[in-house]
């Protein structure tokens, strides 16, 4: 459980840090990072990326899906 731990202490060095914190410009960035991340990625893509993933979502409904070992031998030089 090192991780757990690793992360909950860099969670209390921000805590302290934030908490003596007085410069409003490095708030508002941190809170701009706060609703960055709260934000549902579907609404920050294109309208054809968007219709892409729906087509794909489509294919898959209809049971028009390829072998993962169809994907490798077509994909193959680019991984």
């Amino acid at each position: 459980m090192k991780v757990d731990l690793d992360i909950q202490n860099k969670k209390l060095e921000l805590i302290q840090w934030l908490s003596g914190l007085n410069d409003l410009s490095v708030l508002e960035k941190i809170t701009d990072i706060r609703k960055q991340e709260s934000k549902d990625w579907w609404h920050s893509i294109s309208e054809l990326e968007k219709k892409s993933i729906e087509k794909g979502l489509e294919d898959a409904d209809n049971g028009k899906l390829n072998p993962h070992s169809k994907a490798r031998k077509l994909y193959d030089k680019w991984l």
